[in-house]
């Protein structure tokens, strides 16, 4: 497998008995933490082991970062080698669907130097709708393996840059929640609602097409460029609600061609911990 971004349901299908291939299930519903375990009993792809995004994609005891915290190096390493991965083994992670949850995992393993992740496009959705083989239960343990890396840190925005941002009004800030929750009209998950000053609003959404598949790199280039105009890609922060569907939107730009932008891991569930930190509405 060579892919870096996004794999096809007939790719991957012609890819499941080449050995090495390990396949992860990220499926994870907000509101229903264990909705996307129940799921992944039902069915899953052949071989898969499932992800959590509260606690393998998460590390839920540190404080102040967010509800979805970045784990340190450490501990996805421990995760990474209880899943018995290796780092010359391609992975292919996907979701229900739209790609909000996988996009996490592909991130962190793109940022943790994984040579080569990929994002099933439609997810298991499209892989049924297409014949694909599915299985149910729990599989068995792995064989541990030993992993280790670190973050390239680089690729992470924190507060404090996102801070200083908006004291020089320089680069970009985009995110990818609902226009509605940006706008402050709601908000189902966080404390504070409204977005960062200065922030400009494009739903994960706006990169998938009607059936929940990636649209073409080249018109998610195109529209990335009309939102970032003269920005470079270099100063361009990603954010959403909790570090997971701006993650999306670093998948659509690489696929697109446009790598480089840094994620802000915390995002708004970060930002309104301190009340003193500006909101703005509308």
């Amino acid at each position: 497998m060579s892919q870096q971004t996004l794999v096809s349901v007939e790719s991957l299908a012609t890819q499941l008995g080449e050995g090495r291939l390990r396949l992860f299930d990220c499926r994870f519903d907000l509101r229903d933490a264990d909705a996307g375990r129940r799921a992944f009993l039902a069915s899953h792809l052949p071989g898969a082991l499932y992800a959590n995004l509260d606690s393998d994609l998460s590390d839920l005891t540190i404080e102040g970062r967010g509800r979805h915290p970045l784990p340190g190096a450490s501990t996805f390493s421990d995760t990474l080698s209880r899943w018995g991965l290796t780092p010359d083994q391609p992975v292919v992670v996907y979701d229900s669907s739209d790609g909000s949850m996988a996009a996490r995992l592909w991130w962190m393993l793109s940022l943790f130097g994984h040579p080569q992740v990929a994002v099933l496009d439609g997810g298991i959705q499209a892989w049924t709708k297409a014949g694909g083989r599915t299985e149910s239960g729990w599989p068995a343990d792995p064989e541990p393996s030993r992993y280790r890396g670190r973050f390239d840190v680089r690729r992470i925005a924190s507060t404090a840059v996102v801070a200083a941002r908006m004291a020089t009004q320089g680069g970009a800030l985009v995110d990818a929640r609902a226009p509605e929750r940006f706008r402050g009209e709601i908000e189902p998950l966080d404390r504070i609602a409204g977005h960062i000053p200065g922030a400009v609003n494009r739903p994960y959404v706006a990169n998938l097409r009607p059936d929940g598949r990636f649209k073409p790199a080249a018109v998610l280039r195109e529209e990335f460029d009309q939102l970032l105009g003269d920005t470079a890609v270099e100063q361009t922060l990603l954010m959403c609600g909790s570090g997971v569907t701006a993650c999306h939107h670093a998948l659509a730009m690489q696929h697109a061609g446009l790598a480089g932008a840094r994620v802000y891991a915390g995002s708004w569930s970060e930002w309104v911990a301190d009340a003193a930190r500006p909101v703005a509405r509308g």
